[in-house]
């Protein structure tokens, strides 16, 4: 059992003090209307609703002084309940990671985790009951002071209520991973500590906190204090009796908990592979929280954060974290907003899949008119009724109400008359991904507008300089290259042709921001970012089958990088008429650098399915048919040969593209590979994982990153060595 009280956390307060924005908490006596007096903490950094409150090692201190003092108040017969709740809008947002990511070594690591258990431990030990109003968002440290307390409110309108921590490669370590299984039970534990972080940092409503559990009761922003301190008092009188049926029972401790835990572990194995560590770990937590005492779980989550902190793929995940949270909003070599041209009304050229997936989007987000055109009527109104259908579909899972539901419908038009394009400040095009039919359907257009509307190009792999060569205005051409499918992937390739004008490319950026896509700008070359390194990937894949290499080994070659698709289980999501065509681009225009496969042509002309899947939809093997398809050599490969040629492929061609400035950073290329290719964050893009495993060194004799983005463990053994 770990003695909190007799570690000296000075030093670990020290390296956060300069920098630290300190939450400081503050102590007020209510008197509750049955006369008894509760003592109310409220957590604030005072800065404004932009700068939510967090909890780094000072502000942690002020908060145990605080609880020490109510704790001898408490004794004294001064109060009988403490309750926290925060400024404004959040309770808290959990730890500072950006400084959490530079502690420097492991011992440091293990003090932050020490830490928070002896304060948020202390909230169990005041002799008087302990209450956490959660009066906003709470996420991580924030949502574990209200887990140590002895019973939770809720505001309704708290938007975000969570448990991230895995998805930035550590683990819930101030309690989180003991007391909320033991509180809600293991599956819906396994729910907010693994599974919500593994889908895009998928975060609960207020509502959802109530149903699991999590709190005991909720209530309207309105007169949320208010309520919440006549609950507290309702609670202490005994004239409310709080109900708690989804902590687990015997019953599930003996048969269920193993098994959930189990099961869990399989799937996570099918579907992400094993190279990220923190969902592991949370797994070996949460399943050692079935039994044994709190002060055992405590020092286990103590030892656990301490490892992932000073490991390589904690440090990588904050890089990665950063560049989404910061970078992606403030995008490298955009123009001044104030450039931007108003957007009142959008066109699109085809109505097409993708077309009506644009204009969902568009009309979603802009709220103006949407009028989207093709060769004949029926395909336009085949792209009407899938856009309708598509809003009906929002409507009956309630994330739009009727009125809304009938106002988007309104805006959205359909046309065979380029005319009415008149009057539109943004026209995008979402046809066949053939350079003269990009080029005539512009041509078409182009006379309707005025000499400010915009054209902007999904090409993924044209160039952009070239689809508006034949324009009377080429300077209002830009590309705009969206991810499949449209409303999840977050990336935004905005692509400059030498032409384009600041007008243009600031508009594009606002539209985007609109759309709430993260824009990256990146110069008019071949395949721009991700699919140009995405090529390299699905080159070598095609290569060592075209040597011979079964595919359940190419498959599993690449499974260090974490990548969360195989190559043939991507090129399979995205079409192989698709990857055949990027990848024929690719060699046009660097034949001495990208590989040609014929089989590849093979299976894009194959009728049926290419690929056998298992249940968790990876890649198995080709099909039948496509096996007879290709002809593959007698010189297979082995993992570690494809793994270090993609490797070393891919650090080559990404030193090659910084060189001609496709991007202004090598913080570009991975925040490109991150939100447009999935990239995991624990390995930070791709720039730090080839620094790390020393291909970059291989490549070009260098790294993209000095000193390379390491966790402290490896600085400490590059230091020894």
């Amino acid at each position: 059992m770990t003695d909190y009280s007799k570690i000296d956390f000075s030093e670990l307060a020290a390296a956060f003090a300069d920098d630290e924005v300190v939450t400081h908490s503050y102590v007020r006596d209510i008197r509750l209307p049955s006369g008894r007096v509760l003592a109310l903490i409220t957590l604030d950094n005072g800065r404004d609703h932009t700068r939510p409150s967090t909890l780094g090692p000072v502000t942690m201190l002020e908060l145990g002084d605080r609880l020490d003092e109510l704790q001898a108040r408490a004794a004294a017969g001064e109060i009988q309940a403490v309750a926290i709740t925060g400024k404004p809008y959040f309770l808290a947002a959990g730890a500072d990671l950006s400084k959490v990511g530079e502690i420097p070594s492991r011992d440091m690591a293990l003090k932050m985790g020490q830490l928070g258990h002896m304060v948020f431990g202390k909230l169990g030990e005041l002799g008087v009951p302990s209450f956490t109003f959660i009066n906003g968002l709470a996420l991580g440290g924030g949502l574990e002071v209200a887990l140590n307390s002895d019973y939770r409110t809720v505001d309704a309108s708290a938007p975000a209520i969570a448990l991230p921590e895995v998805f930035l490669g550590i683990v819930p370590a101030w309690g989180g991973a003991y007391l909320l299984p033991n509180l809600i039970g293991i599956e819906n534990a396994l729910r907010v500590v693994v599974e919500n972080p593994l889908k895009n940092n998928r975060m609960l409503k207020a509502k959802d906190a109530l149903d699991l559990g999590i709190a005991d009761a909720m209530f309207s922003p309105v007169n949320f204090l208010e309520d919440s301190l006549k609950w507290a008092d309702g609670v202490l009188g005994g004239t409310i009796t709080v109900k708690r049926p989804n902590v687990p029972g015997k019953l599930e401790r003996l048969a269920k908990w193993d098994i959930a835990i189990n099961i869990a572990r399989k799937s996570l194995e099918g579907k992400i592979g094993t190279t990220a560590k923190s969902p592991y770990v949370a797994l070996d937590l949460l399943k050692a929280a079935k039994g044994g005492t709190k002060a055992d779980a405590f020092a286990r989550e103590d030892e656990a954060l301490a490892d992932l902190v000073a490991g390589d793929q904690f440090v990588a995940s904050i890089y990665a974290f950063n560049l989404v949270q910061k970078r992606a909003k403030r995008p490298a070599g955009a123009p001044a907003k104030e450039l931007a041209r108003k957007v009142a009304k959008v066109g699109i050229i085809g109505a097409g899949l993708m077309a009506s997936q644009f204009a969902l989007l568009f009309v979603r987000r802009l709220q103006i008119p949407v009028v989207i055109t093709d060769l004949d009527q029926a395909r336009v109104d085949k792209g009407i009724a899938y856009i309708h259908d598509e809003i009906g579909t929002l409507e009956q899972k309630g994330r739009i109400d009727a009125d809304e539901a009938n106002r988007l419908r309104a805006l959205v038009s359909g046309t065979t008359d380029k005319a009415d394009f008149a009057d539109c400040d943004w026209v995008i095009e979402a046809v066949f991904e053939d350079l003269a039919v990009k080029q005539q359907v512009f041509a078409e257009v182009e006379p309707h507008l005025s000499e400010t509307a915009i054209l902007a190009t999904n090409t993924s792999s044209l160039s952009v300089e070239q689809i508006g060569a034949k324009l009377a205005h080429p300077e209002r051409v830009v590309g705009f290259h969206f991810f499949n499918p449209v409303a999840v992937m977050p990336l935004l390739e905005i692509v400059k042709a030498p032409a384009t004008d600041d007008a243009t490319l600031a508009t594009a950026f606002a539209v985007a921001a609109k759309l709430k896509k993260s824009a990256v700008l990146t110069a008019d070359a071949p395949g721009f970012v991700v699919n140009r390194l995405l090529a390299k990937v699905m080159g070598e894949a095609a290569r060592a089958v075209d040597e011979g290499t079964p595919v359940p080994v190419v498959e599993r070659a690449l499974a260090p990088i974490g990548l969360p698709m195989g190559p043939f289980e991507l090129i399979d999501l995205v079409g192989w008429a698709v990857a055949a065509h990027v990848q024929d681009t690719m060699v046009r225009e660097f034949p001495e650098r990208f590989y040609s496969s014929e089989n590849l042509h093979a299976l894009a002309k194959l009728g049926g399915p290419v690929v056998e899947k298992d249940k968790h939809g990876k890649v198995t093997d080709l099909s039948k048919d496509a096996r007879k398809a290709i002809t593959v050599g007698k010189t297979p490969v082995d993992e570690a040969t494809i793994l270090r040629r993609v490797e070393d492929e891919l650090a080559r061609e990404i030193k090659l593209m910084l060189d001609e400035e496709v991007v202004a950073a090598a913080e570009d290329i991975d925040l490109c590979l991150i939100l447009g290719a999935g990239w995991p964050f624990q390995a930070g893009g791709a720039t730090p994982y080839l620094d790390r495993v020393g291909a970059s060194e291989r490549a070009f004799g260098d790294t993209f990153h000095h000193p390379p983005i390491r966790g402290v463990g490896m600085k400490q053994a590059a230091a020894v060595a």
